[in-house]
């Protein structure tokens, strides 16, 4: 995919009936293959009402075409827009009957995200902004969207490019004293190198905390629901879902395996995974359900582990606590609030109490997942980002604080602060694809959709 210079087509609207369906077409010169097509040539950015016809003269659809020439174009090259009806097996005719008529000019089908990646290559636009296409696709909430539309814009490698900037003015006054040692000049103080450094370890950690503000909102939070049998965890679901989507019985053991539900809350997506109940048993489906169970929790991002005062089983929760990995947070959760007045019985301390039956003091642990999972409530400004930019950014932020020691050292160390700059420059570059490789761009856009 990397390599290929012949012309593209695929359908770029979704899969399935609609009113409107749009095949894209992208390569140099795409006159001859317009011209076969229509029998005629067309104005650019211009809408003209054409017809399709196949071999045999006989209509395939009457569509809409517009052309625009490069590098007027998402691309950058020549892109030829059908907007034909949006039939599935209509759009399959459309896709075959310009293959047909385009064999002679290479006309090939799209692999998953060429075209952005044509757009990319061709400089329209650079990685992160690419990334964030296939992020506002995807955007699971309203946040995520305008975080996704933000980055698409270039507010996340505006930070980026500006960063870079800073870096690589610092690395110029510290090569230009390494190119003149006889001057003995105190670099350090008189050019404020430590100030400028300090300035851009603030402005990276800043881009840090938005990078990970950015990720909860493109990726959501895996949020496992887990617990002895019967202490309500289906009832939580349903709570936090709005709806009935989990059965709720009296019966311990109901829930056999993971049922699934993603909510937002506070414009934050939640992928819920609500598990059977962990205990001992001999029932080998039941069995089954809990070691996927436990497969879930190995994978959150947060377990509410939730308990039932009332049950007397507190042996029972000590030992699930003492299985759930270290790494993973955990957030203790006392249901069945609204019947602790009249039992004896004494919640965990610590507990946050809850009635999933009542909703009281639900949205006290909603506030308390949102402070857990790292979500400051601030979605002004905020962008989207991948886990590749934050890995970036902080390798990024190892190199400045390698950079300070060195220079600590003064004078002494200029050669080892200058590489270290280097290598933070380098790590911030890879976030906007100035330094990547072709099989790294290749992985990145096999992600994305067909047609875009």
């Amino acid at each position: 995919m990397m390599t290929r210079k012949l012309p593209i087509i695929a359908v770029a609207t979704a899969p399935g009936k609609a009113g409107v369906g749009v095949v894209r077409i992208s390569g140099k010169n795409l006159c001859a293959i317009t011209k076969a097509l229509f029998q005629k040539e067309l104005a650019p950015r211009q809408a003209h009402l054409l017809t399709l016809r196949d071999a045999d003269g006989q209509t395939i659809d009457q569509l809409i075409a517009i052309y625009f020439v490069a590098p007027a174009s998402f691309t950058g090259e020549d892109v030829l827009e059908l907007q034909c009806h949006g039939g599935p097996q209509l759009l399959e005719l459309v896709i075959k009957r310009c293959l047909e008529l385009g064999k002679d000019g290479g006309l090939v089908m799209a692999e998953p995200g060429e075209f952005t990646l044509r757009a990319y290559l061709n400089n329209k636009i650079d990685l992160a902004q690419a990334e964030a296409i296939a992020d506002l696709i995807d955007a699971q909430s309203e946040a995520a969207v305008r975080g996704a539309a933000r980055s698409l814009q270039g507010a996340f490698s505006e930070g980026i490019n500006d960063l870079i900037e800073e870096i690589t003015q610092l690395r110029i006054l510290v090569e230009s004293t390494l190119d003149f040692p006889e001057e003995e000049i105190e670099f350090l103080e008189n050019a404020q190198a430590r100030q400028r450094l300090a300035a851009v370890k603030e402005k990276l950690q800043s881009l840090r905390d938005g990078a990970k503000q950015g990720k909860i909102l493109r990726d959501g939070i895996s949020l496992v629901l887990a617990g002895a049998p019967n202490v309500g965890k289906s009832s939580l679901l349903n709570r936090l879902a709005g709806e009935e989507v989990a059965i709720v019985t009296p019966i311990a053991g109901t829930t056999r395996d993971r049922v699934k539900e993603s909510i937002t809350i506070e414009g934050v997506p939640m992928h819920i995974i609500d598990t059977a109940g962990l205990r001992e048993t001999e029932d080998l489906v039941e069995a089954k359900g809990i070691e996927r169970s436990w497969d879930a929790i190995r994978l959150a991002d947060l377990v509410i582990f939730l308990t039932d005062p009332n049950s007397g089983e507190d042996g029972l929760r000590e030992q699930i606590l003492g299985k759930i990995p270290l790494k993973c947070p955990v957030l203790e959760v006392t249901n069945k609030s609204d019947l602790l007045a009249i039992s004896s019985a004494v919640p965990p301390k610590g507990a946050i109490l809850i009635s999933a039956k009542t909703g009281a003091g639900i949205e006290v642990l909603k506030q308390q997942i949102l402070g857990i999972v790292g979500w400051n409530g601030s979605q002004e400004g905020a962008i989207v980002a991948r886990r590749r930019h934050l890995d970036c950014l902080e390798r990024a932020a190892e190199h400045i604080a390698k950079s300070e020691q060195f220079a600590a050292n003064g004078n002494n160390s200029l050669e080892l602060f200058a590489e270290e700059l280097f290598l933070a420059q380098n790590h911030l570059g890879q976030i906007t694809g100035k330094l990547l490789s072709d099989e790294l761009l290749g992985k990145i856009f096999s992600q994305f959709c067909i047609g875009k």
